[in-house]
């Protein structure tokens, strides 16, 4: 360990924030579940990637660089991808239908990386690929049917037995009943009880496939992240994370799965769940025409650096609101850090304030308020060194921010003149048209009784200001 700070979480399973301490304090464990890659990642896609990839960059810092390890999985064998594949082939597409599913999660992998990495989002250690771990798949399905914890129904699916597991509910709080009054549970013929999920399921000869001893398929979801956690980070692990829309019925049963096949106390030790992500107070939805990927954003010109912001404004467990507004107002915020730390050197470590917050439950929230006051006090060394601790401010984000190569006074002075004549002719006509103008362009305008300043948004375009001379 190479730091005395001491990190609160709250845990999922336990209902309660206690004090972190890893099974080896060498060898520190997380595993966030990562995305089904058929499309482009969503806003919302994108919390989870941001809020944790703070955990893992405190953990290093609390831990050491090279005593934490950090895993997130894509999946990338799915219905959703093969029906992206079939449509493909329908349109046209050359290639097999199982050629097309290849080609489009090779596609949406280059997509997923390039927009977390925009993001500010470092890498984690390991990016396992569902298929490239069917063989562990099956193993362990073979594992639980052998002690009596899941069944074949002869028609090539394996399932899961819930009934097996008498701490099935124990992370959502929730008894099997409540759990099948509330949940869209499949109900199947070859199913012995409601609950029970598939482990394993049959192909068709066109779509992705592999043997087993119950015939060529593919496996059931949830064995994947079990059968990925355990070849990577153990039986037993640290963290498990992720949205908690996952919390049932994904980790519900990941839990039962690698707890059958480990042992009653194998598995992550700390389960963290981040809250939802709504779009101007609304659930962001298809029908609302509220639903962005971050893709999206980037295009319309919002740098990756303040989308993140944006996130960390809002503690990962309290439901996070994305506005305009707030991204207005986490640009202007960025733009001021970076003109105050231009050209300095971070301090050697985060001010303690900032990473006593961080500490707390991952109070990133907390650590923003702290980070005004550093800026507050001119203390600008201390404020870069934590907001690179937390993926802000770093050299490599910062390219949105560079001021354009061209002379504003002259647009300002302008605006100025304006003013003043309006002043004394009460028309404030050519003041509101010059305004509109340069807001339209994609400048800030800033006006006081000290003058006029005009700052380039992100979306500057200086071809808008010709003409206004």
């Amino acid at each position: 360990m190479t730091s005395t700070t001491v990190i609160k979480l709250y845990n999922t399973k336990t209902r309660k924030k206690s004090e972190f301490t890893p099974i080896d304090a060498l060898n520190v464990r997380m595993y966030l579940c990562g995305p089904t890659v058929y499309d482009r990642a969503h806003l919302g896609n994108a919390r989870p990637v941001v809020v944790f990839d703070v955990l893992y960059r405190l953990l290093q810092v609390v831990y050491g660089r090279d005593h934490v390890t950090y895993v997130r999985n894509f999946t990338d064998v799915d219905d959703k991808i093969n029906a992206t594949a079939l449509a493909r082939k329908e349109a046209g597409a050359a290639g097999t239908l199982e050629e097309l599913v290849a080609e489009r999660t090779e596609e949406t992998i280059g997509w997923y990386l390039s927009d977390m990495g925009k993001l500010g989002a470092l890498e984690p250690d390991h990016m396992p690929r569902a298929t490239q771990y069917i063989t562990q798949m099956v193993t362990m399905i073979e594992d639980l049917i052998a002690k009596g914890h899941a069944y074949a129904d002869g028609s090539g699916h394996v399932l899961f037995s819930v009934k097996s597991y008498d701490d099935y509910g124990q992370l959502s709080g929730r008894s099997v009943d409540d759990m099948i009054a509330g949940a869209r549970v499949e109900v199947a013929d070859n199913k012995r009880d409601p609950m029970d999920f598939v482990l394993w399921k049959p192909s068709t000869d066109d779509l992705p496939g592999w043997d087993s001893p119950w015939g060529r398929g593919r496996p059931g979801w949830h064995i994947e992240c079990s059968a990925m956690s355990e070849d990577l980070l153990g039986a037993s692990f640290d963290i498990h994370a992720g949205g908690n829309d996952l919390m049932f019925p994904h980790h519900e049963n990941e839990i039962a799965q690698s707890c059958c096949a480990n042992g009653p106390d194998s598995f992550a030790r700390y389960w963290l769940h981040n809250e939802m992500l709504q779009v101007e107070g609304k659930k962001m939805s298809k029908s609302l025409g509220n639903f962005f990927t971050v893709h999206d954003l980037l295009d319309q010109g919002i740098s990756g650096e303040v989308i993140r912001f944006v996130f960390l404004q809002t503690h990962y467990r309290k439901p996070m609101d994305w506005t305009e507004k707030k991204a207005g107002e986490a640009e202007a915020t960025l733009r001021k850090w970076r003109a105050l730390t231009a050209g300095i050197e971070p301090a050697a470590t985060a001010a303690a304030a900032v990473l006593e917050a961080l500490a707390d439950d991952l109070n990133t929230a907390g650590a923003i308020a702290e980070m005004h006051k550093l800026a507050a006090a001119g203390d600008a060394a201390g404020l870069l060194a934590s907001a690179q601790l937390m993926g802000l401010l770093t050299p490599e984000m910062g390219d949105w921010a560079q001021q354009p190569d061209l002379d504003l006074s002259g647009y300002a002075a302008q605006l100025l003149g304006a003013r003043e004549a309006a002043m004394e002719t009460k028309n404030f006509a050519e003041v509101d048209r010059l305004k509109a103008a340069f807001i339209d362009a994609g400048l800030e305008v800033r006006m006081s009784k000290a003058g006029v300043e005009l700052v380039p948004g992100s979306g500057f375009d200086a071809a808008k200001l010709e003409g206004l001379g």
